[in-house]
């Protein structure tokens, strides 16, 4: 990661007849090296993130653990809020690396603090933010709307499942299980971490938090 103070992140929303951001473009000149409030920022998010972790925990794995004991697999529709770190960071930042970062950092933020998984969180924060960040990568790191933070939600959602084959066993499940897994976490991802994650950006974007930021701009630009 490093400094630049030399220039703007920009970005152009493409929106529905009601003015909707269904997804946003960069330029092609965007930078992509981290400045000083890049790494700041998404630290604190990072942190932020874990902390809701924390809380999600708790309540996120009785809800897992509810669904789970209905039907086998149904349990992933409430994995979606451990994935949000990456869409969150790659939706503000904008930069190469910010989703892995911010999703990892809270993942070690949940660890150290303590949780029922230990280190196996860390272990998760990597694959579920690698998920998000090589979505943002496909876009070039141009394209910001709900479209993309909903497929960067299903696709780290994508890197908890391919992860828990091996940690959690599940390589020895049925493939019922497997499948059902599969479509609940993707889904649950794209919703709670995805979709979620877009619209707690648009609103601290549009109380000023963001203007230091592109993802800032594109909402207060248009108010």
């Amino acid at each position: 990661m490093h400094e630049t103070t030399r220039g703007t992140d920009r970005g152009n929303a493409v929106g529905d007849s009601a003015g909707t951001t269904t997804d946003a473009t960069v330029g092609s000149s965007r930078p992509t090296r981290w400045r000083v409030v890049d790494i700041v920022v998404a630290s604190v998010i990072g942190v932020a993130t874990g902390l809701v972790f924390l809380f999600w925990n708790n309540v996120g794995y009785a809800w897992f653990s509810a669904a789970d004991a209905l039907t086998p697999g149904l349990g992933g529709i409430a994995v979606g809020i451990w994935l949000i770190g990456g869409v969150l960071g790659g939706l503000i930042i904008r930069k190469p690396g910010a989703a892995l970062y911010v999703e990892l950092l809270a993942a070690i933020v949940s660890a150290l603090i303590g949780n029922q998984w230990g280190i196996e969180t860390i272990y998760s924060g990597l694959a579920q933010g690698l998920g998000a960040e090589l979505v943002f990568l496909a876009t070039g790191y141009r394209r910001f709307g709900v479209v993309t933070a909903m497929l960067a939600g299903a696709a780290a959602g994508l890197g908890a499942w391919t992860l828990e084959l091996f940690t959690s066993g599940n390589l020895q499940k049925s493939a019922e299980f497997l499948f059902l897994y599969l479509g609940t976490v993707v889904v649950s991802g794209a919703i709670l971490a995805g979709l979620l994650g877009w619209l707690v950006v648009r609103a601290l974007a549009a109380t000023g938090a963001l203007n230091r930021f592109a993802a800032g701009r594109d909402v207060t630009g248009r108010v």
